[in-house]
């Protein structure tokens, strides 16, 4: 499994001292709305690239901000908190804080190389983040997140077949000085400092700075002698982000943004022969603080980039937009992947087959995005937008493998390759006005996709040493929304995407493999309404989405440590999803989402290498669910997308109560998704249990909420689950965060 652990020559290693709506949700409306009087305020979405109402927009939507996001980022987590906080969303990682994969409605990505591309697309500021290594940029001071489901295709564009995670930074505000500074104290001496202060420069333009600093001390400990890691698990990530206003009446407007992320702390910790043979359980003992390995441990991310986004009013109803982004990372992360010691063929407890120590890095890296928009803003029944967009990203990524057995700890392989993307696109959407009751809406989009991929320099002596891929593709989608009054509506939608060409470079253990283009067709229905005077709000979807020529990941298995590109004939999934938020009292504000997927795979002939076992190599190391074929590869037709869970389900509750001259209030959040299967094929070690975790937060806010002070924790009932797995050499895991408990105090000025 080529490398989960990821830079260039490590830095030095950071020293971290230091009546209805009762049953319903927050997760679609769980922003930054202050709720007065007992009644949910309108929530405004750019999902069709245009501010309007979330209950208007013809797809599913859902939004993170407000109470949630406060309660999630005041404990350091990182965008793996988000994992099942909106109905089907899972967020999980192979690389820890570095390198987060998303799956809507199942449909992701586990594949873990440095250039692999996923079907959920992340946008921040407008701007695609396109390498997975620029996904994972900290969420603070943001106005909302919006998670789209479902392709979309027409307006974001290629790698958005499963839907788009959309983080909107709070802007700044020429109208008063402000700002706040908010800092925690938490299990594992974490500290978490967030502020943010905006500031006039004239009557119509403002600066805004904001920053964060999240730092962990290590709490694992690693039980080998003289081990090259002693502890892990700890952590510093920083980031700052600096946006300038400039507007100019309603003729103009500039918004530039620069901002810079800085992380040093650990990668995945893998942890050998955990899962307790012929069980999903854990080993009898098994100690969450501790480990044993010989190898190292260590990641590192330094993320620069800056956006500009220009609207000019051309009057006579017609704007003009402009969008301009660059991107640029460089990382690094080493883990000892086979997570044990003993290198011991005879097999036993804590024994490896082999040993695996490999690094990623990314030493050179640069991303550029261009978009022109024209949209018209008329009051009549007919609107539309047109435009055109620009992408580009050229990229280095070297590979190393390691004998930590060996004295001194050689380095046994090494592979550079060069990566590049271009891609131009031209789309539009017409929104029309049939009746009162009636909108519908059209749009499409047609990309060409274009990538060269070249080993530069390989120690193994492969003779493949470069190839490219070419793609084209009109995505479309059509939809509609019917008021049956001012508060109710129905919706449909049908829609299209693709996710482009994918290319492996060649291996010790692989030659080199290409995945072609993978296309996504969905269809979705549904109401939105708000309920008792918009005391309550459900919204309520049912969907299917068939996917042609999936790309899938195969990692590791009998085949070795080794990722390879597959292409599916087809996979599908279903279900439906409930959002809901609701005041059951002025005081008490309780929250629901709830997401069912059912996916598959279909395809007959296709097959994967099960779990290794080199001891021997006509038998597997774990219980093989699936029939295997004559070569005794497991066949996965019929098998769930891996990461996928079937159910998801969150929960909030919110009591406020006057005291005195300020307001005590209690916050509890809950999220549950039901078992995973880790890889392609079916195993009863390698699927993960069904996880449950919570979290409460106690406060009170005085001066007209001015201050804020509270106690907190997550994962409250310290449930331990092994959430990933390695399969090609013992029973290897790794498993979620522990619980932390926690202050915090908040001032704003």
């Amino acid at each position: 499994m080529e490398a989960p652990a990821v830079p260039t020559p490590a830095l030095p290693r950071f020293h971290r001292h230091t009546p209805l709506a009762a049953a319903l949700a927050l997760a679609f409306a769980a922003p930054a709305f202050a709720q007065s009087a007992g009644q949910l305020q309108t929530v405004t979405v750019t999902a069709e690239r245009r501010a309007e109402n979330a209950q208007s927009v013809p797809s599913s939507i859902s939004v993170v901000g407000g109470d949630l996001l406060e309660a999630l980022n005041t404990s350091g987590q990182d965008l793996r908190m988000l994992a099942g906080r909106v109905p089907s969303l899972n967020i999980e990682s192979s690389f820890g804080r570095a390198f987060p994969r998303f799956y809507l409605r199942g449909y992701g990505n586990t594949d873990f190389r440095l250039n692999a591309s996923q079907p959920v697309s992340l946008v921040y500021d407008d701007v695609v983040q396109e390498n997975p290594i620029l996904k994972g940029f900290p969420a603070f001071d943001l106005d909302r997140i919006e998670v789209l489901r479902g392709p979309q295709g027409s307006l974001f564009g290629r790698n958005t077949p499963a839907g788009v995670v959309k983080f909107e930074s709070a802007r700044p505000s020429p109208k008063k000085l402000e700002g706040y500074g908010s800092i925690s104290f938490g299990s594992y001496q974490t500290i978490n400092a967030e502020g943010m202060v905006n500031v006039p420069t004239s009557a119509s333009s403002a600066l805004r700075v904001s920053v964060l600093s999240q730092t962990r001390n290590d709490w694992v400990h690693n039980t080998v002698a003289n081990a090259q890691t002693p502890d892990m698990e700890g952590y510093r990530d920083n980031a700052v982000r600096v946006q300038y206003l400039l507007t100019a009446g309603n003729d103009f407007s500039a918004l530039a943004n620069v901002h810079a992320r800085d992380y040093s702390g650990s990668a995945r910790v893998f942890r050998a022969n955990i899962i307790k043979p012929g069980t999903n359980d854990f080993v009898d003992g098994f100690d969450r603080t501790k480990v044993s390995f010989d190898g190292k441990n260590e990641s590192e991310v330094q993320n620069y980039g800056a956006n500009l986004r220009l609207k000019w009013n051309l009057g006579g109803g017609l704007s003009l937009n402009s969008i301009t982004g660059y991107e640029t990372v460089r990382t690094y992360s080493r883990g000892d992947i086979d997570g044990g010691s003993t290198y011991n063929f005879a097999g036993g407890a804590g024994s490896i087959p082999f040993p695996s120590e490999t690094a990623d890095g990314m030493p050179a890296h640069h991303q550029f995005t261009q978009e022109l928009r024209l949209e018209s803003n008329n009051s009549g029944p007919l609107n539309w937008q047109a435009g055109v967009f620009y992408f580009n990203e050229d990229y280095k990524i070297e590979s190393f493998s390691y004998n930590s057995t060996a004295a001194g700890n050689p380095q046994t392989g090494y592979e550079r390759v060069r990566q590049k993307n271009d891609a131009y696109a031209i789309f539009g959407a017409v929104n029309y006005q049939v009746s009162p009751a009636l909108k519908l809406r059209g749009g499409l989009r047609y990309t060409h996709d274009k990538k060269t991929f070249t080993v530069e320099d390989n120690t193994y002596s492969l003779t493949e040493l470069g190839t490219g891929t070419k793609d084209s593709k009109l995505s479309w989608d059509v939809s509609g929304t019917y008021a049956l009054d001012k508060d109710t509506s129905l919706y449909a939608r049908v829609a299209t995407g693709f996710r482009g060409s994918s290319v492996q470079g060649a291996g010790p253990f692989n030659g080199q493999s290409v995945a072609g283009p993978e296309t996504n067709t969905s269809y979705e229905a549904g109401v939105k309404a708000d309920l008792f005077g918009k005391r309550a709000r459900v919204n309520f979807g049912v969907f299917r989405y068939d996917v042609k020529d999936l790309q899938l990941t195969a990692v590791g298995g009998a085949s070795g440590n080794a990722n390879i590109l597959l292409n599916a004939k087809k996979a599908t999934g279903q279900g439906f999803e409930l959002d809901a938020q609701a005041f059951v009292t002025d005081n008490l504000l309780a929250s629901l989402g709830f997401g069912y997927n059912d996916t598959q795979i279909k395809d007959p002939t296709l097959a994967v290498s099960p779990c290794g076992n080199l001891q021997d190599l006509t038998k597997t190391n774990c219980t093989v669910l699936d029939p295997v074929d004559a070569n005794g590869k497991a066949l996965i037709n019929g098998n769930p997308l891996p990461q996928a869970p079937k159910t998801t389900l969150n929960f909030s509750l919110k009591y406020t109560q006057p005291v005195a001259n300020g307001e005590m209030y209690v916050y509890t959040d809950w999220v549950y998704r039901s078992k995973i299967n880790f890889f392609l094929y079916e195993s009863t070690e390698f699927t993960g249990k069904a996880l449950t975790e919570g979290g409460v937060r106690v406060g009170y806010t005085w001066a007209n909420g001015k201050y804020d002070a509270a106690v907190f924790g997550r994962n409250i009932t310290n449930q331990t689950r092994i959430v990933g797995g390695i399969d090609f050499n013992n029973l290897t895991g790794f498993i979620n965060e522990p619980r932390t408990w926690g202050v915090q105090f908040k001032a704003l000025f």
